[in-house]
């Protein structure tokens, strides 16, 4: 479990005066710190801005791109668009799995390298099958490129 820094978050309430109609940059900066928003943290928020735990929990969930779990070091997200899954995403998606020994229930690899995220569209369809890798376009992808991807990013933790 991730400790939160509350020095840090007082900073982001500081930034944004600690005004409730600035919910949503606050969660969203607390979220580009940790890759996710931890529980204490939007309870620390909601605290201080006077808000419900219940309003910033209906917020972190109705937005797509809030996550409440932790996250990998590396956030691959496979694309399954029309594109990319007529290109056979479906494929690189279960390699991926296999090079990470993860399962689709999983929201990060027990070494905490990964977190997979499956997608409808990354907007880039004339290179499918795409993935990205922290927001880097992987193009034209194949089960051996994933695997190939997964075995370097691995190495490069060894150094």
């Amino acid at each position: 479990m991730i400790q939160v820094d509350f020095k840090l978050i007082d900073s982001i309430l500081e930034k944004y005066e600690c005004q409730k109609t600035k919910v949503i940059p606050i969660m969203q900066d607390i979220q580009k710190e940790y890759k996710f928003l931890p529980k204490d943290a939007l309870l620390y928020v909601a605290d201080k801005v006077g808000e419900s735990p219940a309003e910033l929990y209906g917020i972190a969930t109705f937005y797509e791109n809030f996550s409440m779990n932790e996250k990998g070091k590396y956030v691959i997200k496979v694309c399954n668009g029309t594109a990319c899954h007529v290109r056979k995403s479906d494929d690189v998606q279960e390699a991926l799995y296999e090079a990470t020994g993860m399962k689709p229930e999983d929201h990060m690899s027990a070494d905490g390298l990964f977190t997979i995220e499956r997608v409808s569209c990354l907007g880039a369809c004339g290179l499918a099958p795409v993935c990205t890798v922290n927001d880097v376009v992987h193009p034209k992808m194949t089960p051996d490129k994933m695997r190939q991807l997964i075995s370097d990013l691995r190495e490069a933790e060894k150094s």
